[in-house]
This record gives C-alpha cells, structure tokens and sequence, in this order.
C-alpha cells in the first residue's frame, strides 16, 4: 500500500511512499492544473491539453502513456485510459473524498485521505497498473481535492 504525503503545510507538492521507501514527488504547477511526476530517475509530465478543458495527460518524452477525461465538469470523476484498458477512478460519494478505481465492473482500487482533516493519503491501486500510471491516478485524485479546497 502507498502513501501520499504532502511536502508542505500548505504545499500540493506531494511525496509519495511505499512503506518508509520514497517511490515519487509530485509537483504541482501552482497556475494551471499541470506538473511534473518523479519517479525511478525519471520526469513525467502531467497537464491538460487545452486550458480549460479536453484530456489529462501523462507524458514522457513526447509519448502519451495515459489519458484521463472528466465525462462531466459536474461529477468528480474521470474514465483513464491507459494500455488499452478503460478505468473509472470517481469520488466514492458526493461529499467525500474518497476516490475509488473501478475496472472491469467493479472497484479494484482507492485513494483516500488518512483522516478526514488531513492531505495525507492512503493509496491502494492495482499493481498491474504500471507505476506511472498509477502516480498519475493519484495525481488526477490531488487535482480535485486541491479544486474544492480551493473553493471553499
């Protein structure tokens, strides 16, 4: 099981860990949903195609290894694709922030915060999800939780 810390008080760049073990950083661009993904001695870079809208991407050297679109602006989910397979990774409750990854009609995974007054976060997603892949979904997760903090 993973586990997303933030770097910060009051930073969205996250660190995320494998037991005690970093694994990847995450980094948020503070003016646009976009950043970059750290891992394995590697940059991946995570934005939007267009400003306001269209698909999330996670890239690495010009290849697109994921994308992710939000069906509605309304609903706090996104179908990813990734590899040939489509998954749902959705709110698991209009007020909540619990995250659950749905694959195959049913839910094979989550991302949910420890407690109910913290960022930090317990990360549970398949592993035969590749590990980008899988920063990205957490990634995708950061994105709406900082929307509503920011909202609110």
């Amino acid at each position: 099981m993973l586990s997303a810390v933030p770097n910060g008080w009051f930073s969205w760049d996250f660190t995320i860990f494998d037991d005690h073990r970093v694994i990847a950083k995450i980094s948020l661009d503070w003016m646009r949903e976009a950043g970059e993904l750290y891992l394995d001695g590697s940059s991946y870079r995570v934005f939007r195609e267009r400003i306001l809208n269209g698909a999330f991407l996670l890239e690495k050297e010009g290849r697109v290894l994921a994308r992710a679109e939000k069906p509605s602006a309304l609903i706090r989910s996104f179908k990813v694709e990734c590899n040939g397979k489509i998954y749902t990774l959705e709110a698991e409750a209009a007020l909540r922030r619990k995250f659950v990854l749905r694959g195959g009609g049913r839910t094979v995974g989550s991302v949910q915060p420890e407690h109910a007054f913290t960022r930090r976060a317990v990360i549970d997603l398949p592993e035969d999800i590749a590990l980008p892949v899988r920063i990205f979904m957490i990634w995708l997760t950061l994105i709406l939780w900082k929307r509503d903090a920011d909202a609110s």
